[in-house]
């Protein structure tokens, strides 16, 4: 029921005291509103896929009244579970006088028990023809009128337990993505990787350059980071005898919400000894294609007004080049930060003057404004320079770089991944330039992790490691546009 007015507000206020006033009837009848346990012989969608075989059998389902219709002797109307929905069919002189008025006072939105034999109608529909029915919870709150009702784009992501009984499209999402969660661990499990667990609070944000959320502890004494990125305690793993490690789990970023960004967000990390970023980059489209395979029926899909093809294998292409190609600008030329900034000035971008003392910074920033965008179908970018990648191991004959890749789809980055960076010397001074741009003012560079450190200098064997988001891959395999479609319950203001 839409409330952006006093006379819509006024009118729910009416149906719902009406409501409860049908409560406190049934209660003085002494009929319990909300029932307990109910026996289900089957679900609905049993019923409609299995008629051939139930035509005539008495069944028991349960679930929401949605919709009914018809008067005087008898009614229908239909039934929802998590399943689907059936027809069921209250004729006054198979429940009898008692219980027939009993359905008549039910509203749109009640859950009941019902039970009685499948048969269909003239129609072809498939229907319950009930012999006896139970209340098993009161609905207070009138639903909204189909999808009428719920148009509001802010107001379905706050109740989106309604969201979900009102529109089938948007509970297919949401068992879509624990589909392909699932395809996801099955693929990692069959290639001998161990999914593990690693602490959601740190005692340093590290892992990512991403500004952390503060919490205290309080026995301890200390503040904690909720993690940024489990990639650290991961690789600890590498250095402990686990060559091949998973983690898909949340991760926290202090920062803004937009339709690709929610401060609570859903990652798959992965590690595997004794391989490099080329390695994860077939592990990638193997992976990623299987899941569209397995979920989809197939690599083609649509996303939004584009056409996609998952299909291996993607086109690899240098950060450099791509900035090159799209922009004609050879950063390789304007290889001090004074000539890359001007020139990205001279093609229109509007860059914040603490970029400028930073070749990578601006390349990133042309990049991500003038290329990215563009990207549309699976692309890996390559080799990005080594002070946006201090967890990264340096290019060979190119130590500006290192050996990290990025993959695009649909004009956004779905996946980072390295060669980790196993050196504990080179480990430790990268973290101290971290250090001093904190120091400077930037909140989202990495802290100093001793104890990580500490590790690499037992020794971690060479590896590689891919980060991906799993919200914006469900975004891209269920056509949804905004990262809140594709989490049930994402952060919003507070109203």
């Amino acid at each position: 029921m839409p409330m952006d007015d006093a006379g819509n507000l006024t009118e729910l206020n009416e149906l719902m005291q009406v409501r409860r006033q049908k409560l406190a009837f049934l209660r003085e009848q002494g009929v319990e509103p909300y029932g307990g346990k109910y026996r289900r012989t089957h679900l609905v969608a049993q019923l409609v896929d299995g008629f051939a075989e139930l035509e005539g059998t008495t069944v028991s389902v349960a679930g929401r009244i949605t919709a009914r219709r018809g008067h005087g002797k008898a009614v229908f109307a239909n039934l929802q579970d998590g399943s689907g929905q059936v027809q069921i069919y209250v004729r006054l002189d198979d429940v009898g006088p008692e219980t027939y008025e009993f359905f008549g006072r039910l509203d749109i939105g009640d859950i009941i028990g019902v039970e009685g034999k499948v048969f269909k109608t003239r129609t072809g529909e498939v229907t319950v023809g009930v012999k006896s029915l139970r209340l098993l919870a009161k609905c207070l709150r009138p639903l909204p009128e189909k999808w009428h009702g719920l148009r509001d784009v802010e107001l379905r992501y706050r109740q989106r337990y309604v969201d979900l009984i009102v529109n089938s499209g948007v509970k297919n999402v949401f068992l879509a993505r624990s589909k392909i969660i699932h395809t996801l661990r099955h693929f990692l499990d069959s290639r001998g990787f161990l999914e593990v667990e690693t602490p959601m609070m740190h005692p340093i944000a590290g892992g990512a350059a991403a500004r952390p959320f503060v919490t205290r502890h309080n026995a301890l004494d200390v503040n904690l980071f909720l993690r940024i990125a489990p990639e650290l305690y991961l690789k600890r793993l590498l250095v402990g005898g686990f060559e091949k490690v998973y983690e898909i789990n949340r991760s926290f970023r202090n920062e803004g919400i937009s339709t690709r960004h929610n401060p609570e967000f859903t990652m798959l990390e992965l590690y595997q000894a004794y391989a490099d970023y080329g390695d994860m980059m077939e592990l990638t489209e193997e992976m990623l294609s299987t899941v569209a395979g397995e979920v989809l029926g197939a690599t083609r899909l649509k996303y939004q007004e584009q056409e996609l093809n998952l299909t291996p294998p993607w086109p690899r292409i240098s950060l450099l080049e791509a900035v090159r190609k799209h922009t004609g600008l050879d950063f390789r030329v304007l290889d001090t930060p004074v000539r890359a900034y001007q020139a990205a000035c001279g093609l229109g971008l509007e860059l914040p003057e603490e970029a400028a003392g930073s070749w990578g910074n601006i390349l990133n920033l042309v990049f991500e404004e003038l290329v990215e965008p563009k990207l549309i179908q699976p692309t890996f970018i390559l080799d990005y320079p080594v002070e946006l990648s201090p967890l990264a191991k340096r290019k060979a004959g190119e130590p500006e770089l290192t050996y990290r890749f990025e993959l695009f789809i649909g004009g956004r980055e779905i996946a980072n991944a390295f060669s980790e960076l196993n050196d504990p010397v080179d480990q430790k001074e990268r973290f101290l330039q971290q250090v001093e741009k904190r120091q400077a003012g930037d909140e989202e560079a990495h802290m100093m992790d001793e104890d990580y450190i500490n590790a690499l200098e037992y020794g971690m064997p060479p590896a590689g490691g891919l980060g991906i988001g799993i919200d914006r891959l469900v975004m891209i395999l269920t056509n949804s546009p905004s990262i809140r479609d594709v989490i049930l319950f994402p952060l919003l203001k507070p109203r």
